[in-house]
């Protein structure tokens, strides 16, 4: 089964608010036929936007192919959080990795956050700053509080306020948390907005994007002159160097990344517009997301609507009413709401790794491969795309830091790494509701 049919109809985007208010974009055309290219990138989200648009400003020839239509995935879907830093913490980085690694980690992470708001800025879609992160326990304050500090003397970020209870209350009026921190140099953003425009840059930048065009079989250079063919359901490309920028919709294409990537499924809802009643919500115009294994995550819209992202499943189908799927985790946050109308609801597939930590790898000659932000995304496949961009040109040093993390596949195989994630998660379900 593909998943990037079983959920959506071919060729739309799913629906949405952001489907509802994104900026107007022309269908591309379907590839048809043969044509060649310096390079093929496969998948029209934010890593293989970005990868598009910088090979087209470095003079390359490079053609994109899409299944659907660009921003389909989890680039046009996902909470619009332009978050700080890498998925782990640094204090996790410098603790696997050492404090030189982690720092070369975390100034590739700002770069990914000033690239992302300057291609914002160019596409001409809003950044609003600040991003809060919300605990739940004692233990959880004092590490905010402690990373907050840690990040001003060693990285100069100086930008994290922690907040103790009624602080941080102040500005997310809920029982549920006991305090956090406030990230001024993060923030939230129309991701699908944020995809189309980087379309049209990379468009006017000379790359030429086809939508419609699903690739189901990539045929590898088997030295490093030769050529590699991209086919699609109704054409081919023959390109000199591939990229894959698939994601959690990469599918069976490339065996090596399937083996360390997972796709995981996420859920939105959005509420009717709130109106006066939004400062019960935040009384400022920020993102939240609390420290659940099963992330909560939520911000305003333009028109102050509630957009709460809730619950996760492994598998292929989205549950039949989402809406009442994430519900639950909403009144857990805003019991207030209770009588609110949520007007919306759609999932969204990511993708995961073992580390959570983003999976850089080169799968095959002449091949690059970027995937598994594990829900930190925004910033970090904008990021990826540019540095694969890079390495194509011959300057891989960003490219190469990433890929050094270590990453492994998930237990199992093909077969038994879903079932056996399904019991994972079960088991930090279960300790989200215990409080642990």
């Amino acid at each position: 089964m593909d998943l990037l049919y079983v959920n959506d109809r071919r060729g739309e985007y799913p629906q949405s608010l952001y489907a509802e208010t994104r900026d107007p974009l022309e269908p591309f055309p379907q590839l048809k036929g043969e044509t060649r290219a310096d390079v093929a990138v496969i998948g029209g989200g934010y890593t293989g936007l970005s990868a598009a648009l910088h090979l087209a400003q470095a003079g390359l020839d490079v053609v994109l192919v899409e299944a659907h239509r660009v921003g389909f995935g989890a680039s046009g879907r996902n909470g619009g959080q332009l978050g700080s830093g890498q998925r782990q913490e640094v204090d996790w980085l410098e603790k696997n990795l050492g404090r030189d690694q982690a720092r070369r980690l975390w100034d590739l992470a700002e770069e990914a956050k000033a690239l992302t708001r300057g291609l914002a800025w160019a596409a001409d879609v809003p950044v609003h700053d600040g991003v809060a992160h919300a605990c739940r326990s004692a233990d959880e304050v004092s590490h905010a509080r402690k990373l907050a500090g840690h990040l001003a003397r060693h990285y100069d970020y100086d930008k994290v306020q922690p907040l103790d209870r009624d602080a941080f209350r102040a500005l997310v009026p809920s029982d549920a948390y006991i305090g956090g921190d406030l990230d001024r140099g993060a923030g939230h953003l129309h991701p699908l907005n944020l995809a189309i425009g980087m379309a049209r840059l990379a468009r006017d930048a000379g790359a030429r994007l086809y939508e419609n065009s699903h690739v189901h079989h990539v045929e590898h250079a088997r030295e490093a002159t030769g050529k590699t063919i991209v086919r699609c359901d109704t054409g081919r490309v023959i390109c000199d160097q591939v990229i894959y920028a698939g994601n959690g919709y990469l599918g069976r294409l490339s065996a090596p990344v399937a083996r360390r990537v997972m796709p995981i499924n996420n859920y939105i809802v959005a509420t009717e517009p709130l109106g006066d009643r939004a400062a019960e919500v935040l009384t400022q115009n920020i993102a939240v997301a609390d420290t659940k294994f099963v992330v909560n995550y939520w911000r305003l819209s333009e028109d102050r609507r509630l957009i709460f992202g809730g619950g996760e499943s492994v598998g292929y189908r989205f549950p039949k009413d989402i809406r009442a799927k994430v519900r639950p985790h909403l009144l857990s946050v805003y019991p207030g709401l209770k009588d609110v109308a949520l007007t919306h609801g759609w999932g969204g597939t990511l993708a995961i790794t073992m580390n959570r930590m983003p999976y850089f790898t080169r799968p095959a000659l002449n091949a690059l491969s970027a995937s598994g932000y594990s829900g930190h995304g925004v910033a970090l496949a904008t990021l990826a795309g540019k540095l694969m961009a890079n390495a194509v040109a011959g300057q891989a040093a960003g490219f190469d830091a990433m890929s050094a993390v270590p990453s492994h596949n998930f237990p199992g195989g093909a077969m038994l790494r879903s079932p056996l994630l399904v019991a994972g998660m079960s088991w930090y379900a279960l300790r989200d509701r215990l409080g642990f």
